[in-house]
């Protein structure tokens, strides 16, 4: 899938003026005799980013059709490879056996709700002071202060500065006993990169913010709230 995935790479950009560059990649893919530009006339252009193997579907242990979705402008697409695999005896290498095709990617698929659950505000109004200054020095890598949240025993990583605590926009607390799985919703501020100078409005340069979901497991030790872990945040429920 890795060889579909890196010939997709060089099939699906082009221009002309780049024709010579992909003809000459193209060769470490294709059997002998295949077109040099397999199908194309060396006209317009075509770009695919964010390419990666989908499936496969093997018609016997030598050849098979690997799927590869990429992103070629707002469209999501699939190309579909034939690929021959000579197996061990010969080498174990890979080869593309044919043209390749272009199709839609499937459609997102139906997501159905799901109950929210029953919740416990008491609890969340204790844990969210907890949790603001847990992020605070999760985002800027203050070991020493970040203890201070952490359950006895446990010990987190942190960003190290990578991002800004803004915002904790939301904690959803379950009815449980000591020791329970919370979802939060966090505000990150993003810096730029060079520092924006004093009221600067190119969004370029300004730094932005990016809302994260996260599921903590968190203890009761005492009268406060420690945090145990942290992963995330998964599908939100409701």
């Amino acid at each position: 899938m890795a060889f579909a995935a890196q010939f997709a790479g060089v099939y699906l950009n082009f221009s002309p003026e780049d024709a010579a560059s992909r003809s000459s990649k193209l060769k470490a893919f294709l059997a002998e005799g295949m077109d040099p530009q397999l199908g194309w006339d060396g006209y317009g252009k075509l770009a695919a980013v964010a390419i990666q193997p989908y499936d496969i579907e093997a018609s016997d242990d030598k050849n098979a059709v690997v799927n590869v979705a990429y992103q070629s402008g707002p469209r999501r697409m699939m190309l579909s490879v034939p690929v021959y695999y000579s197996g061990d005896d010969a080498g174990r290498r890979f080869v593309i056996s044919g043209r390749p095709a272009i199709l839609p990617a499937p459609a997102p698929a139906d997501l159905p709700q799901v109950a929210a659950p029953e919740t416990d505000d008491a609890a969340a109004a204790e844990l969210k002071p907890q949790l603001e200054g847990f992020f605070k020095d999760y985002a800027s890598g203050d070991t020493g202060g970040l203890q201070r949240y952490v359950a006895a025993g446990k010990s987190l990583p942190s960003f190290a500065g990578a991002f800004t605590f803004s915002q904790l926009k939301e904690v959803v607390v379950p009815v449980g006993g000591a020791t329970r799985e919370i979802q939060a919703v966090v505000v990150w501020a993003v810096p730029s990169d060079p520092p924006p100078t004093p009221n600067s409005t190119d969004p370029a340069v300004v730094g932005g913010t990016l809302e994260q979901a996260y599921r903590l497991t968190v203890e009761k030790q005492g009268d406060k709230w420690f945090v145990a872990d942290i992963r995330g945040g998964g599908r939100v429920a409701g």
